[in-house]
């Protein structure tokens, strides 16, 4: 069975393992032992911090394991409050409308204006499912449980929450986005500036463009990769629209990703996850939907399974279930539906 719960230092080899199949655009896991150490010690001390307090911009990793064989198969994160310090930054797009009746000509003419959001939102990121995981459900599974744990702990997270979506990056790692704008200004190659900007952003400000570019003037290939997805990506992303996420306007500043984003009480998990008592353990579950079941505690797990809700309300697990979660009859769990569906707990 797959478990999501929090990094521990113990997983630093595998993390390792996974950074090396990423490829580029995954910024916030990269293949640097030294930043991947500091983030597990982060999101350590951030678990075990938790208060249901404003958030501060602490930073939760979280990893996807096979209990049977403990093989780490994926990360995800989120950062509760994006900001302070070190800004936001993104191209808001812009529309304006042009009209010469002496030529006959009517345009829209789309600019890039740059954002710095120093009172940022939640941001969810690092979601990463390893090649022999997918296809299954897994991603999905990866991706909700951390609405389970914002939906348990609303306050320690920024009311909008938001995730940027990795554009269209080739395999030898260009972006046609950052050779036709940033490069210019920053004369490096994007797997470079890709990897600077989770060490300090500072660079950003100094020499990114304070004036609106104007797209018409980028080559048309630039043109045509503002605001999409690359292919891999697709399927993260049409997990979190139906959860309520929708297009922001904006566009990330290396590769013109689009940003989407969610009112943290708007999303789907959050609205409709319930607090229940688990009644009983057992192997046999008749009647049973497909939920993400997470436990209640700081010591975070969640899991997908076949379960039942009971006419009282409570939860039947499986026994698997329960083990993974390390929970017992009587105590409490969140649950959910995995997928919005009739006549279900959601």
């Amino acid at each position: 069975m797959l478990v999501i719960r929090p990094v521990t230092p113990s997983d630093l080899d595998q993390l390792l393992a996974l950074a090396e199949l990423a490829s580029f655009g995954l910024t916030t896991l990269p293949k640097d032992p030294d930043f991947l150490q500091r983030r597990i010690r982060d999101s350590g001390r951030a678990f075990e911090r938790i208060t249901d307090a404003e958030p501060r911009g602490e930073s939760y990793l979280f990893v996807m394991e096979e209990t049977t064989t403990g093989r780490i198969l994926g990360t995800s994160g989120i950062v509760s409050k994006v900001g302070g310090f070190e800004p936001f930054y993104a191209f808001r797009t812009e529309t304006e409308h042009y009209e010469s009746e002496m030529l006959g000509v009517r345009r829209e003419i789309t600019t890039l204006h740059l954002v710095r959001d120093h009172d940022g939102p939640c941001e969810i990121g690092s979601m990463f499912v390893h090649p022999d995981a997918r296809g299954h459900g897994a991603g999905r599974t990866l991706s909700l449980a951390r609405f389970l744990f914002i939906a348990e702990h609303p306050k320690s997270f920024d009311a909008t929450v938001i995730a940027e979506m990795r554009g269209m990056i080739d395999d030898g790692g260009r972006s046609v986005f950052w050779d036709a704008v940033g490069r210019h200004f920053y004369e490096i190659d994007f797997p470079k500036a890709d990897y600077l900007s989770i060490l300090n952003k500072r660079f950003i400000a100094d020499l990114m463009p304070r004036h609106p570019i104007y797209v018409t003037l980028l080559p048309a290939e630039a043109q045509a990769v503002i605001g999409q997805v690359h292919p891999d990506t697709k399927p993260a992303l049409a997990i979190l629209e139906v959860e309520g996420f929708r297009p922001t306007g904006m566009v990330d500043i290396f590769d013109g990703g689009p940003v989407v984003s969610c009112r943290r009480d708007d999303l789907r998990l959050v609205r409709a996850s319930k607090r229940v008592r688990v009644a009983t353990v057992t192997d046999e579950v008749p009647d049973s939907m497909a939920l993400l079941v997470g436990t209640t505690t700081v010591a975070f797990r969640a899991c997908a399974t076949h379960a039942t809700i009971t006419a009282d309300g409570e939860i039947a697990l499986p026994g698997n279930a329960a083990e993974a979660l390390g929970i017992a009859s009587g105590d409490t769990v969140r649950t959910a539906t995995l997928k919005p569906t009739r006549g279900s707990v959601s």
